[in-house]
């Protein structure tokens, strides 16, 4: 299957070993998550074979946790317009201001690391009276779903962020909004198929500190562990090595302008699917519930999915 990228050996070990993935049998269960979306009516929705690859890695190739998944996916974008419109595109010019400005940093890796991706998040680097923090968070959903199509670790591995609060200001911590921030934290634990190991804020005033692990609360409860808050500004070494990191924060990787720059040329190349994503979704007018009286959830995903069940020698 052309259109699907081969793993490392270290990732797809992970992948056998912790996803339950069969590469004999990769290209099936693709086909078999793709067949099921293509009939579902409320669903416009992409089928490339990585994307769907993403989400059967997600739900340790279960298919009927993937088609979940997938609904979900699209199901909730609805719930969160600040951040699923019109302006999310890689054409906007908040959009390349915003990763011009270097706020979302990917951190590059060596292509046989088999660890989670990391994204640095710089929450004090940008202008309040330009942009509101739902903008910052509509670029991190594009590049999620960039990690989607092309990070084998951030599918395989998970992927961690690191809020760094340095130069924040009042404006900015006004601008935070926790409840957008739950809400997409939601979003991101129920619909997207990348595993989220982590949320470490960094850099925090120490007057702060206490206030900021009451962010937790927010969190859906799986995140909640998850989450690390520290003043000091040496913790970041602890999560990143600082091979990876750049200059600014004491690393060897390069500087913020050039990955600021790799992002951009990165997101140009998604263009077209960004500009046909505005055509996806899900209408819940169109959707088959089936029976009706039955409250579950996974009633409203048409006929019922089947688990792939685990070969054992």
């Amino acid at each position: 299957m052309s259109s699907v990228r081969p793993l490392n050996a270290a990732l797809q070990e992970i992948c056998i070993r912790e996803l339950n993935e069969l590469p004999a049998r990769m290209a099936q269960d693709i086909e078999a998550l793709r067949d099921w979306v293509l009939k579902q009516p409320h669903l416009r929705a992409c089928t490339d074979d990585q994307f769907l690859l993403a989400f059967l890695r997600g739900t340790k190739f279960s298919l009927e946790r993937a088609k979940e998944k997938f609904d979900r996916f699209y199901t909730l974008q609805r719930s969160i317009p600040e951040v699923f419109n019109e302006r999310r595109l890689a054409t906007d010019p908040q959009v390349l201001d915003i990763v011009r400005m270097g706020v979302l940093l990917q951190i590059p890796m060596d292509a046989d690391d088999p660890g989670p991706r990391v994204t640095i998040i710089r929450a004090g680097s940008y202008d309040t009276s330009k942009h509101k923090f739902q903008d910052i968070i509509r670029v991190g959903s594009m590049f999620g779903e960039i990690m989607m199509f092309e990070d084998d670790n951030a599918t395989v591995s998970g992927y961690v962020e690191i809020m760094d609060m340095a130069g924040v200001t009042g404006s900015h911590l006004f601008a935070l909004q926790p409840q957008l921030l739950s809400k997409f934290s939601t979003y991101a634990d129920e619909a997207m198929p990348t595993r989220q190991k982590g949320i470490h804020f960094i850099n925090v005033p120490a007057a702060f500190e206490t206030g900021f692990n009451s962010l937790r609360s927010f969190f859906p409860a799986k995140i909640k562990s998850r989450i690390s808050v520290s003043s000091d500004p040496a913790a970041i070494y602890e999560l990143v090595r600082r091979k990876y990191l750049p200059q600014e924060y004491g690393g060897t990787g390069g500087n913020l302008q050039d990955i600021s720059h790799t992002m951009e040329a990165k997101l140009s190349s998604y263009g077209p699917y960004f500009r046909e994503s505005q055509n996806f979704g899900a209408n819940d007018k169109l959707r088959e519930f089936g029976d009706h009286k039955r409250g579950n959830h996974r009633s409203s995903f048409g006929a019922v999915g089947s688990f792939r069940k685990l070969e054992i020698d």
